[in-house]
């Protein structure tokens, strides 16, 4: 099974030069990444981007942070096209499993991008309230674990362990912190990594030698060293 890599941006001008790649199967969006791109309409700026990539997976997420609204939203944000995943945070900022709200949005055969999840843990909690066949992605932030000094490694295994009787769940590698993640997230069986654009355009490059890795970068370093005209 290839590990499908999916686009880590609300930028709009980032969305069309990456959705025109064939190595870009879909996107993720959250609202820091929305409000970093500038958006100030929520809808409207999503329905740019959804116009954009209109044949491959978005996801929008939910920030409202109480039972009833986060639904409310979810069912809104459904509508805007066939292709979205309404993205929910596993928990809200009160720590409350957002078990009942999965739930709900899931039995509504809505699709659903379960986000800032860690654990293994929280997978189970997630699996136990969806159903086999609304497909619905579960993120998992690699890259913030290791920032702790935390190796997701056994997190995702056993989490991948876990939804393997679930045909219609997907294990997401979120957080990417460099290229070698993606070989990382492939080798483990994960069915989608989500990567930044700039790191995208590294895994393109994947298969130098490390001899032409060591010319690069010697002559990088004389390219500096006469730019700066240094003198010993």
């Amino acid at each position: 099974m290839p590990t499908k890599i999916y686009c880590d941006s609300a930028d709009i001008k980032v969305i069309k030069k990456y959705n025109k790649k064939k190595i870009v199967k879909g996107f993720t969006t959250n609202p820091s990444l929305m409000r970093k791109a500038g958006a100030k309409d929520y809808r409207a700026y999503s329905k740019k981007i959804i116009k954009i990539c209109k044949n491959k997976p978005i996801s929008f997420e939910v920030f409202a942070d109480d039972k009833k609204s986060m639904i409310d939203q979810g069912i809104k944000i459904n509508t805007w096209g066939k292709n979205v995943y309404v993205k929910v945070p596993v928990i809200n900022s009160k720590n409350k499993f957002s078990g009942a709200v999965i739930k709900e949005l899931n039995s509504k055969k809505i699709k659903l991008n379960i986000t800032a999840v860690y654990t293994a843990k929280q997978t189970r909690k997630i699996l136990k309230v969806i159903n086999k066949k609304t497909k619905v992605i579960i993120s998992i932030f690699a890259g913030r674990a290791g920032d702790t000094g935390k190796d997701p490694v056994p997190e995702f295994l056993k989490s991948l362990k876990l939804s393997k009787k679930f045909k219609n769940v997907e294990i997401l590698w979120a957080s990417v912190r460099e290229p070698y993640n993606y070989l990382q997230a492939k080798q483990l069986g994960c069915h989608i990594v989500t990567v930044p654009p700039n790191l995208i355009d590294k895994i393109e490059k994947f298969g130098k030698s490390f001899n032409q890795l060591t010319i690069e970068t010697v002559n990088a370093f004389l390219v500096d060293s006469k730019k700066s005209k240094f003198k010993i």
